[in-house]
Order: structure tokens, then sequence, then C-alpha cells
């Protein structure tokens, strides 16, 4: 659970990805993937990043892990981000590979087929220089024996192993560095329903044990219910809402948020779920829309002002920010289709 400090902090984030056109490949316009957004990272805590695929979300992961570097376009301001109160341009490279870890959604994808598991779970230990022979060997035993795996899997290929046993690998991987902050984009998206469950378990319990910080990036709102201790709701590179879990789930203030809510599978004997069915496609973030940019869809929206004036993201109640300029309170809904 987080204790009130920041260990990362993004102020004002943009990420415009330059879109090429004509014989002469001039830059026609831009892609804004992540258009201003803010958001602050407890220590300890699991803070859970969720919207509909092209939301911006896996981009925003991928600019906090310095994998990619905030872009406004020419002559925009791209924001800040903060690692420990330190603007991330001040803190070395090798100190930030050392601080934050990332995991994939696809380990296959993510581990070198040619390595056994020694190396490849050992290779952050050999780049950084911390151990070699006999020691690399026992740490790697060690971080196998971690995350349930045994120590006779140790010279063995990738392709030997399950989709659930890999992704159990990439962790392993990701703890060698004894690492503060771990992203996990997407990481039980691939995984049978049953595997999800125990890769969950296996997070909870290596963040108690460890102290970890996690980012969990993912579409699935059932495993974000399960492991997040907060929820940010992103929709065509905005925050929409943000709130601790058991608020955000209990009463949702933001249209878009409700609608995804109410989409989520229930096995119901008695009755079946009500779904709030939103017309229309996601707009596209070459040209996104005025005012609020979830206006074109949304059932409650007033000409005037949704289309016109952008809401800003503010705290409705404590901890509760909502970016609507009409979010629903006090239990109100959105229209249902049986």
């Amino acid at each position: 659970m987080a204790d009130g400090e920041k260990i990362i902090e993004l102020i004002d984030i943009k990420k415009y990805f330059p879109l090429k056109g004509g014989l002469l490949g001039r830059n026609v316009g831009y892609v804004r993937a992540v258009d201003g957004v803010s958001l602050d990272i407890f220590r300890g805590e699991t803070l859970g990043i969720v919207g509909e695929s092209g939301c911006g979300k896996t981009t925003l992961g991928r600019v906090i892990m310095g994998l990619i570097e905030p872009y406004g376009g020419l002559n925009q301001p791209s924001g800040n981000i903060l690692i420990d109160g330190t603007p991330i341009q001040n803190v070395k490279r090798e100190e930030i590979r050392r601080k934050m870890q990332m995991v994939f959604q696809d380990p296959g994808g993510s581990i070198n087929p040619r390595m056994t598991i020694k190396d490849a779970v050992g290779e952050p230990l050999s780049v950084f220089k911390i151990a070699r022979g006999q020691e690399l060997t026992d740490t790697v035993i060690n971080l196998l024996e971690i995350v349930g795996m045994k120590p006779d899997h140790l010279h063995r290929l990738p392709h030997e192993f399950s989709g659930g046993q890999k992704q159990r690998l990439a962790i392993a991987r990701a703890l060698a560095l004894n690492p503060q902050f771990i992203l996990l984009d997407e990481p039980t998206s691939a995984l049978d329903v049953s595997i999800q469950a125990q890769v969950l378990n296996l997070l909870e319990e290596l963040q108690e044990s460890l102290g970890l910080t996690y980012v969990f990036i993912t579409h699935a709102l059932n495993v974000v219910h399960h492991i997040s201790d907060r929820v940010a709701v992103m929709y065509l590179g905005k925050i929409v809402e943000l709130s601790d879990t058991n608020s955000l789930f209990k009463e949702p203030m933001h249209p878009y948020t409700h609608a995804l809510l109410s989409a989520i599978p229930e096995v119901s004997i008695t009755q079946s779920k009500q779904k709030i069915i939103l017309e229309g496609d996601v707009p596209s973030p070459v040209s996104p829309p005025s005012g609020c940019r979830f206006h074109t869809r949304c059932p409650i929206a007033k000409d005037g002002s949704c289309d016109v004036d952008v809401p800003e993201l503010k705290e409705i109640n404590p901890g509760h920010f909502v970016s609507c300029h009409y979010p629903l309170l006090d239990g109100a809904s959105l229209p249902v289709v049986e």
C-alpha cells in the first residue's frame, strides 16, 4: 500500500508522433497519443491505467520508462518527469534502469529464444557487472525460486516453457537488479484465466515482500479491480478519471468510466447485467474532437459546453478526480440498453 511518498511525478506529459505525407514526406500533422497527462505515483502502491485500445496507455508507460521521450510537436512543451523528486534528464540512464524495470505483454517476445534461462534471467546482472561465475548462477537460482520456478530449469531454453512460466521468468529477470518500480504492460492478457490468477497473486506477494511499486497497464477492468490501489482511466490521450479502486468501481463519475464498468462480464443466474452501449467509434488521435474528447460518444453531452470547453481534471471527492462538465454524482447513471 502507498505511504504517501511520490516515487514518480508526471507533469503535463505529451507524446505526439509526427505524421508524414506527400511526395517529399513532409510533416502534415501529429498523432496525439498522450496529450497533457499529469500523474503522481506513490511508493508501494499499484496504480492501474485502463482504457480502450488506442487510448495512449502503453505509450504513456513507455514514456514513464524512458523508452521514448516526451514530444509535443514543434515549439510545444512536452512536460516533465521527476524520479524521486529529480528531473529524469538529470538521472543517469544506468540508475534509471536499476531503479525501474518493465514486464511486457508477450514474455516469449521479450526473452531471447537462443538464450538459456540462466543467461536470460542473469543478463542484467552481467550487463551491470553485478555478478558473474558461481555468484551469478546462485543469484539466478534464487530469482527462479522467488517466482516459483525450479533450479533444474536453469539450462533449458524458453520454448520449453508454457506462457505462464515464461511470464514468471520475465518477472524474475525484472527483479534481478532489485528495482523499486516495475511497469507491467498487459502482463496477463495472453494467459489463461487460471494462470492469470496465479501470476497476479505472485505479483502481490512480491510487492509485499520486496516493497515494490507497480503501474499496471491493462484493458481488463476485472484484473485492475483485483490488484490495484488506484485506477487512472484514459480516453484519447487524456486521463478522464482517477480514484482509489473501491470508489471508482462503486461510484464511477465519468460517463466513459461508467460505460466501461457496465461492460465487465458477470456470471449471474438470477438477472442479466444492464450494459451501456456507446455510439460511434473512438475518434482519431490525429484530429481529436474539440472540447471534451468524449462528447461525440457521450449520451449526456450538451451542445455549447461539452463540444467547446475542455474540462479540467478536478477533485470532486477526496482523492477522486474527474474530467467532465457533468460528472455523475450521488449514484447517477447513464441510459442503459437491456
